[in-house]
């Protein structure tokens, strides 16, 4: 019985493995490397190269542009600044079986520029960078498009074949043109920014490190509607990924057509119509609760929200140069605003300081500051008093400090504006060109 068990074993196996030989004439390793070869013939063959938008994990969206060859180089342009946008990158890829069939861009590059650690280098998270990848899967690949998934981050990217005039608008440095024209935010000087189109002004905020547009506007019964959308640059203009919709008019994006020196407005185009973007001195909808957030966040955790820069005026980033402030043993490290202190003593009291830097001891320690007194008023904004100094010497008067200490109690108070989980923009009411950034860890 054992022995007749065991020839039909022998006879399955050999069944199995005859058709197996009939399914496959060829072994696995065979198989791969024809696939990944026809892969290549695909992406080397679009002789104008791909047009391509890479999405990261924290959902910011890049366009690029590849164009591969059969040496495995490829060459590159992308929409992170004005550089990688018309200097043409060339680098290396491979195409590579791990599990599935795979995308590798093997040296730096622009790619690689999205993901570095280093979080000087694209503005991200140090240690993740902007949470994007390198390495990619191939989902699906056809003579026209190329859908990718990050090995490690999950970020996604969609390749589509190129046509001549996608690849001259890169070359003849359009894409560059149109990110220089979206820089000409930075000359209206009002942090509010208003785009006027169709009968209706949405508020615009534009975030060039997360590639973000936050679009704000009231419709016509005064309900107040937002759009959060990543956005990159194209060949045409600015892209929302997420498009704007107020009733029956949507707004894709925009072309910038240029600057009015007489107005200090820019001009731009929307579905073939004209609109404006120009400065304002309030928001289109005030966060009436982000001010009490802000304070009440740091008087809970009992720590501080800081700015590198203090205040940027008219233009011009620590417009009160905070960062010359030194002494003999130490120099300006940041400015600080601590609600709700708690004293081993007597009542709680809010501080705003400029901590220094101590390199012989490495820590930081304060010289002098002021007790602030907030007053939260119903309309959203906030309005500061001076309790008093906090000194271990005299409070200056004149320079960087005495500066930023009169700035802080300016009587009209400051719009709050939550741009993250961790930060908020403290803006001027009097005419909102002057504003400070504040962040905590």
């Amino acid at each position: 019985m054992k022995r007749n068990i065991l020839y039909l074993i022998i006879l399955i196996t050999a069944i199995a493995c005859h058709k197996d030989k009939e399914a496959f004439d060829k072994d696995a390793n065979d198989r791969i490397n024809e696939q990944l070869g026809s892969y290549q013939t695909v992406i080397t063959g679009a002789a104008n190269g791909w047009m391509a938008t890479l999405i990261t994990k924290l959902g910011n969206t890049y366009s690029f542009y590849f164009r591969f060859n059969e040496n495995n180089r490829v060459f590159m342009y992308c929409d992170f600044d004005t550089t990688t946008a018309s200097v043409l990158k060339e680098s290396s890829y491979r195409l590579k079986s791990l599990q599935q069939p795979c995308l590798l861009f093997d040296t730096y590059s622009y790619v690689h520029l999205l993901a570095d650690p280093d979080a000087r280098v694209n503005g991200g998270f140090y240690g993740g960078g902007l949470l994007s990848d390198f390495e990619f899967s191939i989902d699906t690949l056809t003579t026209d498009s190329v859908k990718l998934t990050g090995r490690f981050n999950g970020s996604t990217a969609i390749l589509r074949k190129a046509s001549a005039q996608d690849r001259a608008a890169w070359e003849n440095k359009q894409v560059r043109d149109n990110m220089v024209g979206l820089s000409s935010l930075g000359k209206i000087l009002n942090y509010f920014k208003r785009l006027t189109y169709n009968g209706t002004e949405y508020e615009i905020q534009i975030n060039n490190i997360y590639k973000v547009a936050i679009i704000t506007w009231k419709d016509a019964a005064g309900t107040v509607h937002q759009v959060i959308t990543p956005y990159f640059i194209s060949t045409t203009g600015i892209v929302f990924t997420i498009p704007v919709v107020n009733g029956n008019t949507t707004i894709n994006g925009f072309t910038i057509i240029g600057f009015n020196t007489t107005t200090n407005s820019i001009q731009v185009r929307i579905n073939n119509s004209d609109a404006t973007i120009a400065g304002a001195i309030r928001p289109v909808s005030p966060d009436v609760q982000a001010a009490r957030r802000w304070w009440q966040w740091g008087a809970d955790a009992q720590s501080y929200w800081y700015s590198w820069n203090g205040f940027h005026v008219d233009g011009v980033e620590d417009a009160f140069n905070l960062k010359s402030l030194k002494t003999d043993s130490s120099q300006y490290y940041y400015l600080t605003y601590w609600p709700g202190v708690k004293p081993q003593t007597g009542a709680s009291f809010d501080a705003l300081i400029p901590f220094y830097y101590i390199p012989r001891i490495d820590d930081i320690d304060f010289i002098y500051g002021t007790a602030p007194k907030p007053t939260f008023q119903t309309d959203g904004r906030v309005t500061f008093s001076l309790l008093g100094d906090l000194t271990v010497g005299p409070y200056p008067t004149s320079g960087p400090a005495f500066k930023t200490k009169d700035q802080f109690y300016n009587s009209n108070g400051y719009w709050f504006v939550q741009t993250g989980e961790s930060s908020y923009d403290m803006v001027s009411a009097k005419d909102a060109k002057t504003w400070v950034t504040w962040v905590h860890q």
